[in-house]
């Protein structure tokens, strides 16, 4: 598994030799920004497993069990080869707990690090293989809303699998808010303009977030950086995003990049099977959108203008403070 070690974090709550419930802590996988990933032996069916538990930031979250339980829900219902499944979940000292099968092979983000710059070729190999894994998710009414390298294995045959479904968003589902995160859901540098603004998102979304990965494929850099969040938030809602054809890519490629980073879902492909005939038949793709105004300040609104939006963002994440302090004092009461 990618950066497996010992557990030497000092936020891990587990050592190898542990038994957590019914499972053996057998090494450590991966820690995101809610949980860590452990490599288990389950003592009850005598199998390995990936073993996903709060931080312990989290641990107390009303939220997190129902955030399992839904991502659960969501594994079990896709099938195909980029998604990984799901095995079951429980709770173990009131500490909510999520099994999925192991998925054997290396983090995207360590192959990007490693071969990006990538050939047109395969940049759009991987890409088109990972649109069909979302067109999958899609189909079934289940929006990932957190695609990045991170969330993507890469096993050894060269197949992607999608993992982490812990902000999906799914039809009819009602929004859950953790404890210690804003409502903004996403990661910045990968966020659609429209996730940034505090929208749930549709598929168009992560259709804008496969759009940043097949650009930083390419380039080997996101379109958009910063020196914090803000920044890279506020620009992709009005930066313009560099034209791929002035950096040696493929005029046809470029313009495929291009139109999966509108700033407006509307000017998006409108699902993933309409970019993936595009990635399928590049001699046919239009590329009259290259020559698009792309200064996008020039028809954003005032109240979406450079300057307001680092405030609105900075305001967003205050009155959470605040309503996670409101939250604490009252359960402490």
């Amino acid at each position: 598994m990618p950066g497996e070690t010992g557990i030497t974090s000092s936020s891990a709550m587990l050592q190898i030799g542990d038994q957590f419930d019914h499972f053996q802590i057998c090494g450590h996988i991966a820690q995101g920004g809610m949980s860590d990933i452990y490599r288990a032996f389950d003592l009850l069916s005598g199998k390995e497993v990936a073993l996903k538990i709060p931080d312990k930031n989290m641990i107390g979250d009303p939220a997190q069990y129902e955030r399992f339980q839904r991502e659960l829900e969501v594994m079990r219902t896709l099938k195909h080869p980029a998604i990984q499944r799901g095995l079951g979940s429980g709770r173990y000292n009131n500490t909510p707990y999520l099994v999925t099968e192991i998925v054997a092979g290396e983090s995207m983000r360590d192959l990007v690090k490693r071969s990006a710059p990538m050939s047109p070729d395969a940049a759009v190999s991987l890409t088109r293989k990972i649109a069909d894994g979302l067109a999958h998710c899609h189909d079934h009414e289940i929006i990932h809303r957190d695609i990045k390298p991170e969330n993507i294995l890469i096993a050894p045959d060269g197949q992607p699998v999608i993992l982490d479904f812990g902000l999906a968003l799914t039809k009819g589902a009602h929004r859950v808010t953790y404890a210690n995160l804003s409502g903004a859901a996403g990661t910045p540098d990968y966020m659609a303009p429209e996730q940034v603004e505090g929208h749930r998102g549709d598929r168009r979304t992560d259709l804008y977030a496969l759009g940043i990965i097949l650009y930083e494929l390419l380039t080997g850099r996101p379109p958009f950086t910063g020196d914090n969040h803000l920044a890279v938030m506020s620009q992709h809602l009005h930066g313009d995003v560099p034209r791929l054809d002035k950096k040696g890519v493929p005029p046809p490629l470029a313009a495929v990049v291009a139109r999966a980073l509108q700033k407006d879902p509307d000017d998006r492909y409108p699902d993933m099977h309409a970019l993936m005939h595009d990635l399928d038949h590049l001699d046919e793709v239009d590329v009259a959108i290259l020559e698009k105004v792309s200064r996008q300040s020039e028809r954003v609104p005032f109240w979406r203008s450079p300057v307001l939006v680092p405030i609105g963002i900075a305001s967003l994440l205050l009155l959470t403070i605040i309503a996670l302090a409101l939250v604490l004092q009252a359960l402490h009461r």
